[in-house]
């Protein structure tokens, strides 16, 4: 069995390929999400503001990092990237909870597995939307992470 390489020459630059297609899918994620929840105006209940900040954040917190590069962009990178997974989950409460108390002013007799059946078919609010967010923030963990110098120690 061979020894595993080290990441200088051809590992370094696969690993940076990674993080720069990584970086790219992310800034695509997050443009297009901002503007999906802008043309849905999510943001009639304070609530539904959180994933609108959160990009923006996460957008002032990259261009942060692009002028830095250093511990301080990357841990900011990190909080905002923790926020966004713990909005996703969020969020599928707050969707499938929302869409729960709009089958029941429907039906308030239905039973407990016709309501999550129900639940769980409604286009609104669409239940996994939220996942976007979970996947946008493990996105950017993995480009934190993946950072050469997080290996070495060098982003305390």
């Amino acid at each position: 069995m061979d020894a595993p390489r080290s990441l200088d020459g051809v590992g370094a630059d696969r690993v940076e390929l990674l993080r720069r297609w990584i970086l790219g899918v992310m800034v695509l994620g997050l443009l297009g999400t901002i503007t999906e929840l802008v043309l849905l105006e999510h943001y009639e209940q304070p609530l539904q503001f959180v994933p609108l900040v959160l990009i923006a954040a996460a957008i002032a917190v990259l261009a942060f990092e692009f002028r830095r590069r250093d511990a301080a962009s990357r841990r900011a990178l990190q909080i905002v990237m923790g926020l966004f997974v713990l909005a996703g989950f969020v969020g599928f409460v707050a969707h499938f909870l929302g869409s729960a108390e709009f089958q029941l002013d429907l039906n308030p007799d239905m039973s407990t597995w016709e309501l999550v059946e129900k639940v769980l078919r409604a286009k609104a609010p669409p239940l996994l939307a939220p996942g976007m967010m979970l996947q946008l923030g493990l996105l950017g963990l993995a480009y934190v992470f993946s950072d050469p110098r997080h290996r070495k120690g060098e982003m305390k």
